[in-house]
């Protein structure tokens, strides 16, 4: 990942932007294993006739995907604000993508697949924000 470095007393440096890449790349990494965990059990699951609805992959991958931002959050004091800068990223960039996906898959619109993929696309830029939002607050 990114390079640290020694500051002398044995503590070691990262720059701010090392903790924002870190926590997007595992929250992209878990939001995958998520994903191959619901394909696997839809595929176990459908010779037997149950094919899930595409809303009910959002939701295990989005708590799965989450985890990191929640230890991030846990681990320093509370910044409410960074928490409301976080929603309000994972709200529109989950609309904009939605919309531009239904707009370039239009059979899909109906099937509710451009919210899933919106809600997929929108976790890890919350989480960017929530790192970005909590390492400035500490640094002020």
């Amino acid at each position: 990942m990114a390079e640290a470095k020694d500051s002398g007393n044995g503590s070691i440096q990262r720059r701010p932007w090392d903790l924002v890449q870190d926590l997007v790349v595992e929250t992209v990494l878990l939001e995958l294993c998520g994903l191959a965990f619901f394909g696997v059990a839809t595929l176990l699951a459908w010779p037997f006739g149950w094919l899930p609805d595409s809303s009910l992959a959002a939701l295990p991958t989005g708590l799965l995907a989450g985890w990191p931002a929640v230890q991030l959050y846990r681990a320093g004091p509370p910044r409410r604000l960074a928490i409301v800068a976080a929603v309000l990223a994972l709200a529109t960039v989950t609309l904009l993508v939605a919309a531009a996906a239904n707009w370039a898959l239009p059979a899909l619109a109906d099937s509710e697949v451009g919210i899933v993929i919106g809600w997929l696309v929108a976790i890890p830029v919350s989480a960017a924000v929530l790192a970005w939002c909590l390492n400035r607050a500490n640094v002020a």
